[in-house]
């Protein structure tokens, strides 16, 4: 084998390690954002006040949608119809219509947002770690 050809056949190894890495990566995207939003939605859950216990029961999750532009996409949100008032805040009002007070918000939403962020940094580093290991770096 001259060098030409052993360079060549170094080239083709690389470029089949490189396209198997890269379909992992590009699976990574969607794998990770499910996981994290999810652990997301435990924490909203868990910080969720349970006076009917329906409000913590409306904690949901978009199906995760992969696009070229943006990579990954997945939504946390709660149906409940009070549930923005709960998180945020809410005036209270007396019979004749006069506010009477301010109800401080619980930011289950904010928190969760946090656990969500906390988790991406943490699942990339460990889903980076299996690709270079399943790749041999």
């Amino acid at each position: 084998m001259n060098n030409y050809q052993h360079n060549r056949a170094e080239i083709d190894k690389y470029r089949k390690e490189l396209k198997a890495m890269v379909k992992d990566i590009s699976a990574i995207d969607a794998r990770i954002l499910t996981i994290a939003v999810n652990k997301g939605m435990a924490s909203a859950k868990r910080n969720t006040p349970t006076v009917t216990h329906f409000m913590k029961a409306s904690w949901g999750v978009t199906p995760t949608k992969t696009t070229k532009r943006k990579g990954a996409e997945k939504s946390l949100y709660n149906g409940a119809d009070y549930s923005s008032f709960v998180n945020d805040g809410h005036r209270k009002v007396n019979q004749a219509g006069e506010t009477t007070g301010w109800v401080p918000g619980q930011h289950q939403l904010e928190t969760a947002e946090k656990a969500v962020r906390r988790s991406l940094k943490q699942e990339f580093a460990k889903e980076i770690e299996r690709v270079n290991k399943a790749h041999g770096k």
